[in-house]
């Protein structure tokens, strides 16, 4: 049984929106869900975000965080210390990489390591030429001022 959503009616009243489209109906997203290390995605600001994550264990030179345009990375790996024989072993260690998408404007902003808790703060810096702005009405622009002078017949 296929559950996969159909986004071509979309499609035909949309644009740009084709890496959202993308990222909705990737397959591999919803296959590949890892539930270790334990985290969490906190909004707080109307442009700021941190995400917590549990990960006991590992030092600051044991973990590597990386951002590439819209995708943020989170390695940690660590030496096998063997001091003996594990009787039983209820720790996670083991090497993990964790991806998170980023939405457009995207960026992380800090990283700080405390009490077995990574957490990461990330926020979204809109540019000024994004930026919503007022169009005013019968002034033209100056490039078609420029036209319009270029237009006259030399005799």
């Amino acid at each position: 049984m296929r559950t996969e959503l159909d986004f071509a009616p979309l499609y035909r009243s949309s644009i740009g929106f084709d890496r959202v489209f993308n990222l909705l109906s990737n397959r591999q997203r919803l296959n590949a869900i890892d539930t270790w290390p334990a985290y969490d995605i906190v909004k707080t600001g109307e442009d700021d975000y941190r995400i917590t994550m549990a990960v006991a264990g590992f030092g600051e030179g044991d973990l590597d965080i990386t951002q590439e345009r819209n995708v943020m990375v989170i390695k940690g790996g660590k030496a096998e210390e063997l001091q003996g024989e594990y009787l039983h072993r209820g720790i996670a260690g083991r090497s993990f990489e964790r991806k998170f998408e980023l939405a457009d404007h995207v960026r992380v902003d800090g990283a700080d390591l405390r009490h077995g808790l990574l957490t990461i703060t990330l926020k979204r810096e809109v540019p000024e030429a994004m930026k919503p702005r007022k169009i005013e009405i019968g002034v033209a622009p100056s490039n078609e001022r420029l036209r319009l002078g270029t237009d006259r017949q030399v005799a």
